[in-house]
């Protein structure tokens, strides 16, 4: 058991690392709950544990050098999402020498879960931004033209009146991505459900993300319009944020509540099963009446 102290020895510039991207930057300040959600995870589902457990496999010991090559190809090259992203891998690693396999299919959800909690590579996040603030833009223009406001999208401007908006890389909506993400998998892992209804959730995602930060720009443009330019700033800057959230949260609760409505649950009785079973009830009924007979 020495090499788990040793590995977190080793991992301690990693983890410092990884806190420090977690304060300084708000998109990934949800890192300081993953690891005891994931923890939350396996408590939820401890009834799935498996009861005997295949120790020390060689396939274990593969994922353990895989973490630690991640691991030196990620300081190598200054890579700091893959140096992250290689605790998951020694984990799972050491679960499943120590474990065996179906104890590492087990934690697998947990393991996978770990991986948000990296920062992406600059160069990904950019990727990433770029479409999500163009369409960002011109869906929220869009909505503000239905509501009649003066609105007009240039690349990734908004005109409203006299006031023009830039939508950033800030307001893209990726980090509201990563936080419905990070809820609909919650979902999945904790909730007994039919497989397609979980892959319906997960497509949900990207929508329900897409409307929550076009809500908040077309909130926050709408109060610069006709309310005050401080009163506009003090929402994007205090107030955005939570509506988001809670706009999210409550879509995804509409759409379950949705598909618990679609698709019901029914109980498949056997017609044999319920006759003798409708026999049974009756026959006390009738020996009572044919006793009552008798005493007139």
């Amino acid at each position: 058991m020495i090499i788990i102290p040793v590995a977190a020895w080793c991992y301690l510039p990693t983890i410092i690392a990884l806190v420090g991207a977690w304060n300084r930057e708000p998109d990934y300040s949800h890192g300081f709950l993953v690891a005891p959600l994931a923890i939350l995870f396996l408590w939820a589902r401890r009834d799935c544990y498996p009861i005997e457990c295949d120790r020390f496999r060689m396939w274990g010991w593969s994922l353990i050098v895989l973490g630690l090559a991640m691991r030196w190809v990620g300081a190598r090259y200054y890579l700091e999402a893959l140096d992250g992203w290689s605790i998951a891998v020694w984990l799972g690693g050491v679960v499943g020498v120590f474990a065996g396999w179906r104890v590492f299919t087990w934690a697998l959800p947990s393991l996978a879960f770990l991986l948000l909690a990296v920062p992406l590579p600059f160069s990904a996040e950019r990727v990433l931004s770029m479409p999500l603030q163009h369409v960002a833009a011109e869906f929220s223009c869009g909505i503000l033209q239905m509501i009649g406001e003066p609105a007009l999208a240039t690349n990734n401007t908004i005109v409203v009146g006299d006031h023009h908006f830039e939508v950033e890389r800030a307001c893209s909506g990726l980090r509201i991505f990563v936080g419905i993400a990070a809820l609909a998998y919650a979902y999945v892992v904790l909730v007994r459900r039919p497989w397609w209804e979980k892959c319906l959730l997960l497509i949900a995602v990207v929508p329900i993300a897409l409307i929550s930060n076009a809500a908040r720009i077309v909130a926050t443009a709408f109060i610069y319009q006709h309310v005050s330019v401080e009163a506009g700033k003090k929402f994007t800057h205090d107030a955005a944020g939570w509506v988001m959230i809670v706009l999210a949260a409550t879509l995804f609760g509409l759409l379950l509540r949705y598909l618990k409505w679609l698709v019901r649950d029914y109980t498949v009785v056997n017609v044999g099963d319920l006759i003798r079973h409708d026999a049974t009830n009756r026959a006390p009924t009738a020996i009572h009446r044919s006793q009552g007979n008798q005493d007139v």
